[in-house]
């Protein structure tokens, strides 16, 4: 039963070619601190900074699809040079449509991880969605992947780690850790 379980979560994950992700609650805790100017502020584990720049390196595709619109997002998502960001976003799976269109993939081949019912309808339908570990229940239900670790607390790692394993990729990252570690010491 369990190896069954563990089946169900690896097949999907081996066809992954891109990783979609919601931000609040998600990629972040969900606090947003509101300072006295009105300007919002809100926190990124560097955990899932670090996740999705392997993520990348294994050959990935990374994207974020949010309903807030966030200046800082942006220049989060450009410095993890995440391709595709898409904030203010009421219709996700519109836009989760467009991406697998413009990218030549399948919606099989798209992960997507969330944490609240404005995820759910993307995470119907791509082929390996996840919820972090303090997801709506709803949420949790639709997932084939819970995360033990809670939005904004190395969720969005965790859930690479898998996919990366499961593709047989994650060695391989690991070696080419070391190697640039040794060449910076190195230097």
């Amino acid at each position: 039963m369990l190896f069954k379980r563990f089946k169900r979560k690896i097949q999907p994950a081996r066809k992954i070619a891109m990783l979609l992700m919601d931000v609040d609650g998600t990629l972040t805790d969900g606090t947003i601190f509101v300072l006295p100017d009105g300007q919002e502020v809100k926190g990124y584990h560097v955990h899932d900074g670090l996740g999705i720049f392997l993520a990348k390196m294994a050959g990935l595709k990374v994207g974020i699809i949010t309903g807030k619109t966030s200046p800082a997002l942006e220049r989060r998502a450009e410095r993890l040079g995440i391709e595709e960001l898409h904030q203010g976003i009421l219709d996700k799976k519109k836009v989760l449509e467009e991406i697998a269109e413009r990218h030549n993939l399948t919606l099989d081949q798209i992960a997507y991880i969330g944490d609240d019912l404005g995820d759910l309808e993307v995470m119907e339908s791509v082929g390996f969605p996840a919820a972090v570990a303090n997801a709506h229940p709803t949420i949790k239900k639709v997932a084939r992947y819970i995360c033990r670790a809670e939005g904004g607390r190395g969720a969005v790692r965790e859930f690479i780690e898998f996919i990366l394993k499961a593709q047989g990729k994650w060695e391989i990252l690991e070696q080419k850790a070391k190697e640039i570690k040794r060449d910076f010491q190195n230097s």
